[in-house]
């Protein structure tokens, strides 16, 4: 088992604090746009948290289980399908962000090169960008299509948390077994957060915890502005 202090905590001291998050993501959710191009990227505002993984990891079941819509986010069982940054608005107090999947080699090349392409611009210049989900699937852990990524985020200095994804799949060996070797790894990855967190959009496990800790974000801004 993964010791408990590895696991992304609730906010100490405040025992209010989950359902104030529950309450924020329970809340007005709506897309506002979907950029194929640089160009296209809406303007900068509030805080933006991106989902990015490897295609069918789960990223957009994860967004619509955070916000409780069914389909805010669109779900595909075609891996690759999808190919622009997803923004949503939360309560006028995040943004969450879609970003397309990486690594499935039966999309065109083309295509993989341009959003590929994408992906690194919005991720390399987003001043509003305070945080990055990186999901990995709980049963197979952090592949070599994973690491370009997490150089490129350590290189711009881009925060990023690793969170497991379908822990509903996984046997007790995976579970006991890959998060530690996840855990080792991160340490060698300066813009890593030192904590991962376990979910499941099946039987919910996480969820408020990855609430909690994306919604620390929003009340960072607040206090800011």
């Amino acid at each position: 088992m993964v010791p408990s202090a590895e696991i992304l905590p609730p906010r100490v001291g405040d025992p209010g604090f989950a359902d104030r998050a529950r309450r924020l993501f329970a809340g007005e959710s709506r897309f506002i746009a979907g950029a194929s191009s640089p160009a296209a990227l809406p303007p900068e505002g509030l805080p933006e948290l991106a989902f990015v993984g490897r295609s069918n990891v789960g990223k957009s079941s994860l967004v619509n289980t955070l916000t409780g819509r069914r389909m805010l986010a669109r779900i595909s069982h075609t891996p690759g399908r999808t190919r622009q940054i997803n923004f949503f608005d939360l309560s006028g107090r995040l943004i969450l962000v879609d970003l397309p999947g990486y690594g499935y080699a039966e999309a065109p090349k083309s295509a993989v090169k341009n959003w590929t392409s994408l992906v690194r611009h919005y991720l390399q210049t987003r001043a509003v960008l305070r945080r990055v989900c990186l999901l990995i699937d709980s049963r197979h852990g952090i592949k070599d299509v994973d690491r370009p990524l997490m150089g490129m985020l350590d290189a711009v200095g881009v925060s990023y948390q690793v969170v497991l994804t379908k822990t509903d799949k996984a046997s007790k060996g995976e579970l006991a077994a890959i998060p530690e070797k996840i855990l080792s790894e991160l340490r060698e990855h300066v813009a890593a957060h030192p904590e991962i967190l376990l979910t499941s959009v099946v039987d919910r496990r996480g969820i408020s915890e990855l609430r909690e800790g994306l919604a620390e974000f929003a009340l960072q801004f607040e206090q800011t502005r």
